[in-house]
């Protein structure tokens, strides 16, 4: 039994980046813990309405995927670059250290969202063998209309697939949680582009559906 750390910038980008893995991993009776970065909350400027929205989609989306225990930050979206990057990483450290995970899935490095950047910069920085011995796995998720738009030079190419066959209908179900993220064409955060990468992904891998992952650290 592994414990799988999915860190997640804003709701919607766990299930993007990793829902079918995370419900395979779930499945094969593996522990999910879910971090989620920033929340829409009232200080931010948004409705209570939108608030209480949020939390019963996290609410909901955890219990999907059986999560053992979300860790909701509550940070402002699109403002951590207004905060030191140290309380990211106090966080991070502090959660590690709790969990003691095996594989930990970020966001990738050059994503054109700066929250993305901002979590995986704060949280690759926890994953130090010597500080952190238990993770022997590090991911970063390809996130639609994210990752598709990374740096020209820093473009996502990846090198660890996941057969989701069996749990692409369940990601998609996910992502219907989620009311104001996901949208019809041409809005690149819909059902029919989730499923078309998905396809896209697993030509390259022999199988009919999958997720694509950057594996930057895995110890046999």
């Amino acid at each position: 039994m592994n414990k799988i750390v999915v860190v997640s910038p804003h709701v919607d980008d766990e299930t993007l980046g990793g829902g079918g893995t995370l419900l395979k991993y779930s499945a094969n009776h593996d522990k999910i813990y879910w971090i989620n970065v920033t929340n829409a909350r009232k200080e931010y400027g948004y409705t209570d309405e939108l608030e209480q929205q949020g939390r019963k989609e996290i609410e909901t989306v955890s219990r999907l995927y059986h999560c053992e225990k979300v860790y909701d930050l509550q940070l402002e979206p699109a403002g951590l670059h207004k905060y030191d990057i140290s309380v990211l990483i106090d966080s991070f450290v502090k959660i590690f250290r709790e969990i003691e995970p095996n594989t930990i899935m970020l966001p990738y490095p050059y994503d054109a969202h700066s929250d993305h950047r901002i979590v995986f910069d704060a949280a690759y920085t926890c994953t130090k063998t010597f500080r952190f011995p238990s993770i022997n796995k590090v991911l970063c998720m390809e996130i639609i209309s994210e990752t598709d738009n990374a740096v020209s030079d820093k473009g996502f190419v990846p090198n660890f697939y996941v057969n989701i066959d069996d749990y692409l209908e369940k990601k998609l179900e996910i992502l219907e949680v989620y009311k104001n993220e996901i949208g019809l064409p041409p809005f690149p955060r819909n059902p029919e582009a989730v499923k078309g990468l998905a396809a896209y992904r697993a030509a390259a891998c022999n199988c009919k559906y999958a997720e694509a992952f950057r594996i930057l650290k895995e110890i046999g």
